[in-house]
């Protein structure tokens, strides 16, 4: 071991960066030969099919029969992770699900941890999306292991179900090496973005967890940690049989390591996953700093205005809320939402046409001011897992009412403040490494962190808890885009250095996730 200044994280972050004079050389190609299947299959288990409740919505059921509590539980999956679409290719077809994912790789997985209902049994089951059922692998009950690996977090206890995101590394290493692991984390964030907006439509409530000992999660879900890993556990509370839930975490700190040996290409993405676990060994660590982490999260994690850059010019973001009842409020509360959630797809071209500044008001009114859709039933202050640590700059091509340069977006003020004076459609083709998506969007919205401050409060582990948020934030904007009637895609590759430099992002900020906005052509 040698003794650094960076934490591995640090580290792997500025090891994984596109560098215009390296890029070539980091990129090995494709062996096709070898790529991964995105759907994982059980030999055994007892099997429930979901698919005769897609016929009725739930409200169509008597409440609080099992027709009901199982419809629910259907729609929910479905618009978390479910197939969307099957595109005819050659070889085997191509599946689209309802969350983005990088590549069309779906390296996530859901599992479904029961402490025992009328209708699921104890025991373990995972989402196979391909056929829409659940498989129940396991019948034991292990609700008393999930809650000692979690800290006994209050939500374990009063709840009857949870829901396990795992992540298989290969799916996204086989294309995207190394740097795989900021795509799995925001993939997974997507995921989080579907799960907690479907559970809304269907009377549950998610309680986010991204702290607890992993090994202890892998093994209770008979995982192969070389391959496959816990990445959050979500206690689901059913919203029709509601006890009130204390406030706890949904971060908790790991140790932060700056003893490390020097790693090869391709070992170093599963390295850096065994850096951010919280070990069994550290958890009286853990325990200790509990009193600290164990507050209000909904105002821990809220958003604050980092930046108050002088003399700039600064344009009000406050905005109408987007519409999800559609115009007859009677009926099925948020149903467009559920249709966005199932119609969104990842823009490929867009025409180069302006956005209105009310469409780029309503986009971030959206994303950022949960509280604002109340009335519409939607949760006014959703999980994250600590999003004072994200920043938001957003690049202005083409929207109409707001001058071209680059913005910092303050959420807690809603205003747009201006830091850059020019066009830059033609850099940002550049930095997104040639996509034409770059350049002809209407306005290119970047997501930041300080890691070094983000490190000191939450240890390696943060890594994942940023790149989750950024994700969360980008699949509520992918659904107001949708809504609206825009295009929207996300870019995980860029040439991270200088991004900073162009658009003026400070450096310390750390470019998490761009989201692409604009007309689709």
């Amino acid at each position: 071991m040698t003794n650094n200044q960076k934490s591995i994280i640090e580290h792997y972050h500025e090891r994984t960066k596109y560098h215009p004079e390296t890029i070539a050389r980091k990129n090995q190609g494709i062996d096709w030969n070898k790529q991964p299947i995105p759907f994982k299959e059980y030999k055994i288990g007892t099997s429930f099919d979901l698919k005769p409740y897609l016929v009725n919505k739930p409200e169509t059921f008597p409440d609080f029969t099992a027709a009901n509590w199982w419809a629910r539980l259907c729609r929910l999956l479905l618009c978390s992770y479910g197939l969307t679409a099957k595109i005819p290719i050659m070889g085997q077809p191509m599946y689209l699900r309802a969350a983005p994912s990088a590549g069309g790789l779906y390296p996530a997985e859901i599992y479904i941890i029961s402490r025992g209902t009328a209708q699921l049994p104890p025991g373990l089951y995972n989402y196979q999306s391909k056929n829409h059922t659940l498989i129940h692998f396991w019948a034991s009950n292990v609700w008393q292991e999930l809650q000692t690996a979690c800290f006994q977090h209050p939500a374990l206890e009063n709840t009857q179900l949870a829901i396990v995101t795992t992540a298989i590394f290969y799916r996204s290493a086989w294309r995207y090496q190394d740097r795989a692991y900021r795509r799995i984390f925001l993939d997974t964030g997507h995921l989080l973005g579907n799960i907690e907006l479907a559970a809304t439509l269907n009377d549950f409530r998610p309680y986010l967890i991204g702290g607890f000992v992993d090994e202890a999660v892998n093994q209770l879900l008979y995982l192969d940690s070389e391959q496959e890993g816990a990445i959050t556990v979500i206690p689901l509370a059913d919203l029709q049989d509601f006890k009130e839930i204390p406030a706890a975490p949904t971060a908790l700190p790991s140790t932060t390591q700056t003893d490390y040996p020097k790693i090869p290409d391709g070992e170093l993405l599963g390295y850096c996953h065994k850096a951010t676990q919280i070990l069994e060994k550290n958890y009286q660590d853990v325990k200790d700093k509990l009193p600290k982490f164990f507050i209000n999260t909904t105002t821990e994690t809220f958003f604050d205005d980092k930046y108050n850059f002088p003399f700039c010019l600064k344009v009000s973001t406050v905005s109408p809320p987007i519409n999800w009842a559609g115009d007859n409020p009677e009926k099925m509360p948020l149903e467009a939402l559920e249709t966005s959630i199932l119609k969104r797809r990842s823009t490929r071209d867009y025409s180069g046409a302006e956005l209105t500044l009310s469409e780029l008001k309503a986009l971030l009114d959206f994303t950022y001011q949960p509280q604002n859709y109340t009335k519409q039933g939607l949760d006014s202050s959703p999980d994250y897992f600590d999003l004072s640590l994200i920043e938001t700059f957003i690049a202005v091509s083409g929207v109409d009412g707001l001058e071209d340069g680059c913005y910092y977006y303050a959420p807690k003020a809603q205003e747009l403040r201006q830091i850059r004076f020019k066009n830059f459609r033609r850099e940002l083709h550049y930095l997104c490494l040639g996509q034409d998506l770059g350049r002809d969007a209407a306005a290119v919205l970047f997501n930041t962190a300080d890691l070094n401050k983000a490190v000191q409060k939450y240890g390696d582990r943060v890594y994942r808890y940023l790149h989750m948020d950024a994700g969360h934030l980008g699949q509520r904007l992918n659904l107001a885009a949708i809504r609206l009637e825009l295009g929207v895609s996300g870019i995980a590759g860029f040439f991270d250095d200088q991004v900073n430099e162009v658009l003026g992002i400070p450096a310390d900020e750390a470019v998490i996730y761009i989201t692409t906005l604009g007309r689709p052509k």
